[in-house]
C-alpha cells in the first residue's frame, strides 16, 4: 500500500503501469494511446504513396537529365530520390509499429499520393516539378502534424522530422532554378 501511494504521488500507478504493458498483441501501441489509429495508418498509408511517387519522380530525373552543366542538378536529383526512399521506409516502419500494413500497391499509388509524377524531359521543367512536389509534401505534413496534435507524439516527432528534409529539398530546387 505504502510503494502504490508513492507511486502515486509521482503522478503515475506503477502497477496498472505494468498491468497494462502486460498485453503483448498491440505490439508497441500500448493503452495509453490517444489517436485515432485507423485514421493515422490512413494517413501514413496516404504519405507513404507521396514518398514513392517522389523516389520514382526523382529517380526518372535523375536517369534521364542530360547536357553539360547539369551534373549538380543530377546529383541532387539522386541524392533527394534516396533520401524520399528513407523517408518512405520510415513510414512504412511506423504503420507497422501501429500494427497496420503498410500499402506499396502500385496500382493505387498515384490515386493516394498528394504529388504528383512527372515526366518532364526538360531539366527546368523537372526542377519545377519538384519544386511543386517539395512544397506539396511540406503543406501535406503540416496539416498531418496539427490533426496528430498531442495524441501521437511518435508520429508526430517523425513527421516533423520528415518535413524539415522536405523543407532542405525545397530550398535546394528553387536554388537550381534559372535566375
Amino acid at each position: 500500500m505504502e510503494q502504490n501511494q508513492s507511486n502515486l504521488a509521482h503522478g503515475f500507478d506503477k502497477e496498472a503501469i505494468r498491468k497494462a504493458a502486460a498485453n503483448l498483441d498491440d505490439g508497441a501501441v500500448t493503452d495509453g494511446y490517444q489517436a485515432d489509429r485507423e485514421a493515422v495508418i490512413r494517413m501514413l498509408n496516404d504519405a507513404l504513396a507521396t514518398e514513392l511517387v517522389c523516389v520514382l519522380r526523382y529517380k526518372r530525373h535523375y536517369f534521364t537529365v542530360s547536357g553539360r552543366g547539369n551534373g549538380q542538378v543530377k546529383a541532387e536529383f539522386l541524392e533527394h530520390a534516396t533520401q524520399e526512399q528513407e523517408h518512405a521506409d520510415w513510414l512504412a516502419e511506423r504503420i507497422v509499429q501501429l500494427n497496420g500494413s503498410p500499402d506499396f500497391n502500385p496500382a493505387s499509388l498515384v490515386a493516394r499520393s498528394h504529388a504528383e509524377y512527372d515526366d518532364s524531359d526538360d531539366v527546368n521543367a523537372m526542377i519545377r516539378a519538384n519544386l511543386i512536389a517539395e512544397r506539396v509534401a511540406i503543406e501535406s505534413y503540416r496539416q498531418m502534424i496539427a490533426a496528430i496534435g498531442d495524441k501521437d507524439p511518435t508520429t508526430r516527432n517523425l513527421l516533423i522530422e520528415i518535413m524539415a528534409v522536405e523543407e532542405e529539398h525545397a530550398d535546394d530546387m528553387r536554388d537550381l532554378l534559372p535566375k
